[in-house]
């Protein structure tokens, strides 16, 4: 039986890992789970998994939760610290720590899990858009297990050599086909960008997803992001990785190999195909997924991303290719400039700008301590900040 910790349990990848974990009651216990201030869903949440501990972000929210589990006569018991995420993550009584905490915010928690030596699933894109190549190594250091939970870099994953996914050369790979639907405005042209509002920004045409990475996907910075990450997950290059616009959302990624030949992985645009495969590693499980049906599909299309129009790639492949602290910089400000866009400060067509701004502006450094990249994004927020 695998102790399950699931940090950001109310979010879509949490709630979507809980439900495979539903699944399995003979594979998988509950051990914590961890959420923002979503009192009433991780009450249900425990109420149904019964973890030995519930963290919640803030004061207020965490005494709600206790006062809500009262008289229920579960053991769960309910903390609030600064590092209660850190704390869950490194616990001896996990094996495996699901990191699904949107945001820089997720950095730390993640830290800690590949540190104490667990089963690390990565489904939060910004620890390793921040300090990839170091996690990566503190991983090896560590004998933790890092498995990647983005549909685009889990598929990429179970298209390697299951004997070898640490030498991509060795293994013949010649290029990381990085797949992405083109989001909601694919097809909007881009004097009509100005117009966009956070709703509709927020309504994918494939994926169900929360407010923040919905929005990246419409400026398809998610996919900038996914660049940056696969190349620390993967170790290569910004150059070995191709992004390809998919619109179906059907194919995940590829793998091409040397010989000429393309492995892809394809599925029904649902997280829990990925998080199943994870979950599950190095076994198969069930995930609950609708099983696609070829015939119905009928087409796949795929189309070379726009960089006019989408900024976001030409900016995080810069960020990718400078590497040291730029790419906390680019992620850093997208989340104040994203921030700001939902809360209907800014026009969709200004959260590019903000970030670019912010590129340009403030220097970078080679120097990739946490300490140093920690200060980075404090600045540069504080730097986006004051812009607005």
């Amino acid at each position: 039986m695998r102790q399950v910790t699931v940090l950001g349990s109310t979010g879509s990848i949490g709630v979507n890992t809980l439900e495979v974990i539903r699944l399995h009651p003979d594979k998988f216990s509950v051990y914590a789970l961890s959420a923002h201030r979503n009192v009433e869903l991780i009450l249900a949440q425990c109420i149904e998994f019964k973890p030995q501990y519930a963290a919640m972000a803030d004061a207020s929210s965490a005494i709600r939760l206790a006062e809500k589990l009262t008289g229920l006569n579960l053991t769960t018991e309910v903390i609030q610290t600064p590092d209660a995420n850190d704390t869950l993550a490194r616990s001896e009584e996990t094996d495996c720590v699901v990191c699904g905490i949107v945001g820089a915010i997720g950095l730390l928690p993640t830290i800690a899990a590949v540190k104490a030596g667990k089963i690390v699933l990565i489904a939060n894109k910004e620890p390793l858009v921040m300090l990839g190549p170091e996690i990566m190594a503190l991983a090896k250091q560590h004998h933790a297990t890092i498995l990647p939970v983005d549909s685009e870099h889990n598929a990429i994953f179970q298209c390697m050599p299951a004997h070898n996914n640490e030498d991509v050369a060795a293994c013949g790979i010649e290029k990381i086909l990085l797949t992405g639907s083109g989001g909601p405005f694919r097809s909007l042209a881009l004097d009509q960008f100005s117009t966009i509002t956070p709703e509709q920004a927020c309504a994918h045409p494939n994926w169900e997803m929360g407010r923040k990475i919905s929005v990246d996907s419409a400026t398809m910075m998610n996919k900038g992001l996914e660049l940056v990450e696969a190349c620390a997950l993967f170790d290569v290059a910004p150059d070995f990785v191709q992004i390809v616009v998919h619109p179906q959302s059907i194919i995940h990624s590829m793998v091409q190999y040397v010989d000429g030949s393309i492995l892809a992985q394809l599925g029904a645009p649902d997280m829990r195909t990925p998080i199943a495969h994870a979950l599950g590693w190095p076994e198969r499980i069930e995930s609950g997924v609708q099983r696609l049906d070829l015939f119905e599909l009928a087409r796949f299309d795929f189309e070379a991303p726009d960089d006019q129009k989408f900024p976001a790639l030409r900016l995080s492949r810069w960020a990718a290719e400078v590497g040291g602290s730029l790419p906390t910089v680019l992620n850093a400000a997208n989340e104040i400039a994203v921030a700001a866009f939902l809360d209907k400060r800014i026009g969709f067509d200004k959260i590019t700008v903000l970030i670019e701004k912010a590129m340009n502006t403030l220097a970078h450094s080679e120097e990739r301590s946490l300490e140093n990249i920690l200060k980075v994004d404090e600045d540069t927020r504080a730097f986006v900040l004051e812009l607005l």
